[in-house]
């Protein structure tokens, strides 16, 4: 999943107008909280982010993006937590909460991170892109979700997942 992220992150590039750019990384990082838990998800969404800051420049912002990412994923796994034995509606409608919730942090934890780095007037600059990413996030990975949900993936990941512990 790490590995996924990575990719996801650095390959599928939209540059921003305000620096910065959008992918489809969030949404592989909001369903490893998902499928992975509190412990892997964030292992996986913290190394995978991290490792696509470094490969497209952005190496000031690896560590912190690490911690970023990671409290997504903790964040998607609590308010998902119980999801499969809820309805298809009330799944999916906390899937979009965990996906705003995660997005709400990422957005947030970038701000605090640019205040520092660029000064206030930087960080606000800064929070259209990170906003726009957010979006792009929330909607990809809800949707991802879905299709997943629908085709039964998640109850084959669940097996695979306990037959390794």
């Amino acid at each position: 999943m790490a590995a996924l992220i990575c990719v996801a992150t650095s390959v599928m590039v939209i540059q921003l107008p305000t620096g910065g750019y959008a992918n489809l990384g969030d949404c592989f990082v909001i369903l490893s909280g998902f499928i992975l838990g509190p412990v892997y998800g964030a292992l996986a969404a913290g190394i995978g982010a991290g490792f696509s800051d470094l490969f497209l420049g952005y190496g000031i912002y690896a560590p912190f993006t690490f911690i970023i990412k990671a409290c997504m994923t903790v964040a998607v796994y609590f308010i998902t937590k119980k999801n499969n034995e809820r309805s298809m509606a009330a799944q999916i409608s906390f899937m979009i909460l965990a996906a705003l919730m995660a997005e709400f942090i990422m957005v947030g934890g970038y701000f605090i991170l640019e205040v520092f780095m660029y000064g206030i007037q930087g960080a606000i600059v800064n929070i259209f892109g990170n906003a726009i990413q957010g979006v792009f996030g929330c909607v990809s990975s809800v949707v991802v979700y879905t299709v997943m949900n629908k085709t039964n993936l998640f109850s084959y990941t669940d097996k695979l997942l306990k037959c390794k512990k």
